[in-house]
């Protein structure tokens, strides 16, 4: 979280400084209409910054994830950079309209205006040319983009609806790039913020472009085919397992793909429940009913149906060096911990049991109760040589760190792994730093919230 924090005000802080540094007598505006003039250049830099890296983190791309902790981490600065550039939109727009109206009211007196200097060239006039065009498409842009940015950060919009209206925001986008290119004050573009503006506005176009072709890791995806469906009632989890003959460069447990089983329902990301064997070749997800499209897997998916999946993604892969890990899946949040499982058991099979020296305590808190699943834990836990605490929340009441520290004494020099409610989450992440606990470098948690 902390790497997402420092580029999200890093990004903030960089395009102000820029933009302070070509309009310093911003602090000296004479009257309300000198400041509006500035800070609608300023609010439009800044919204249209965020928007642009909103745009390009939307295409998810690879080489950010090892510094910024993975694609679910990505995906939460792709939400924050939304916000931002709505918030700060807003505030544009208030800029240009909020003068107009006390105007109207007769609380300001309209400002008389200059004869305009000449233009300095032919590109000049010709966006002085575009201005009245570029002022209203720019207006309904914004308009849809409240709308469509709205619609994304409610959560009982469903996904099937958001997967379609999230990507017109590409089309909002290019349009507010024209606007923004036209309005911005043309002695900029020879200057650092100008050329910054420039490329993030450029790449952020590119992005557009491939959003609105559906091309968005084409080149990470593969087919499969379903070869199995296993239901657990107690539970409702499916546990689905997935033949990829070719193409799928393997993953490490703890790692997540998109599956697109219905084209009109989009991609889903599901974490994968199982690791990867060269010789095997097959995936599986394991995913429980918590709303309209997981609700509706099991009536809709067949053995032999063809899905894409695309992948991997994600570095909640356990990769560290301490002597002891804790491991805390929270109901559905537990599949990265069955992935780990399978892929120790397979490498104490391999080398005879010598496999590395760390030991691991597993914490699976659920509300929900299926023996199948639970006996089928139970063994991956034993194979893997895991300490299992198998909580049901009615039976043993519910988990928290106190109860972690004392069924786990070296918990000090341990790192924590956790995955589930994000609330869960980040209740224990405070109560351990409450204990001292080193929160930044050995607690880790999988962010799987994609909208």
């Amino acid at each position: 979280m902390q790497a997402i924090k420092y580029v999200f005000w890093g990004a903030l802080a960089l395009l102000t400084a820029l933009w302070i540094a070509v309009e310093p007598q911003f602090f000296a505006a004479a009257s309300l209409f000198e400041l509006r003039a500035t800070m609608m250049q300023y609010t439009g830099v800044i919204a249209m910054g965020c928007m642009s890296l909103a745009m390009i983190l939307a295409l998810r791309p690879r080489w950010p994830e090892p510094w910024l902790g993975g694609l679910d981490k990505m995906y939460r600065l792709h939400k924050w950079m939304g916000i931002a550039a709505l918030v700060v939109a807003i505030s544009h727009w208030l800029w240009a309209q909020g003068p107009r109206w006390a105007v109207d009211f007769g609380l300001l007196e309209r400002p008389v205006r200059g004869a305009r200097p000449a233009a300095g060239n032919q590109v000049e006039q010709l966006f002085r040319d575009l201005r009245g065009g570029a002022e209203g498409v720019g207006e309904w842009a914004f308009y849809l983009a409240v709308v469509l940015i709205a619609l994304a950060l409610i959560k009982l919009f469903p996904y099937r609806l958001f997967y379609k209206t999230h990507r017109l925001l590409a089309v909002t986008y290019l349009v507010l790039v024209f606007h923004s290119v036209v309005l911005t004050t043309f002695a900029y573009w020879m200057t650092p913020i100008g050329v910054v503006m420039a490329l993030l506005m450029a790449a952020g176009t590119w992005a557009a472009v491939i959003v609105l072709l559906r091309r968005v890791g084409i080149d990470r995806q593969v087919k499969g085919q379903i070869a199995s469906l296993q239901y657990y009632p107690g539970v409702r989890v499916l546990e689905t397992e997935i033949d990829v003959p070719t193409g799928w460069p393997g993953h490490k447990a703890g790692q997540f793909a998109f599956a697109t089983s219905d084209v009109s329902e989009g991609a889903h990301p599901y974490t994968i429940g199982s690791p990867w064997h060269a010789d095997r070749r097959r995936i599986n997800f394991i995913t429980k009913e918590l709303g309209d499209h997981t609700s509706r897997l099991r009536e809709e998916l067949r053995v032999g149906q063809e899905v894409k999946i695309e992948g991997p993604y994600g570095c909640f892969t356990f990769d560290d060096a301490c002597p002891h890990q804790i491991w805390i899946g929270a109901g559905i949040g537990v599949t990265p911990f069955i992935a780990r499982m399978k892929n120790l058991a397979q490498l104490h099979n391999e080398d005879g049991g010598r496999t590395g020296s760390q030991t691991v305590d597993l914490f699976h808190p659920t509300a929900d109760y299926d023996e199948e699943a639970e006996r089928k834990l139970r063994a991956d836990a034993l194979a893997a040589g895991v300490r299992l605490h198998f909580l049901i929340d009615a039976r043993d009441g519910r988990l928290n760190g106190e109860r972690i520290r004392a069924a786990v004494p070296q918990w000090r020099d341990a790192s924590i792994w956790f995955c589930g409610p994000i609330a869960f989450g980040a209740a224990l992440r405070r109560d351990f730093a409450q204990h001292g606990f080193p929160v930044s470098k050995r607690f880790h948690q999988e962010l799987f919230s994609m909208r």
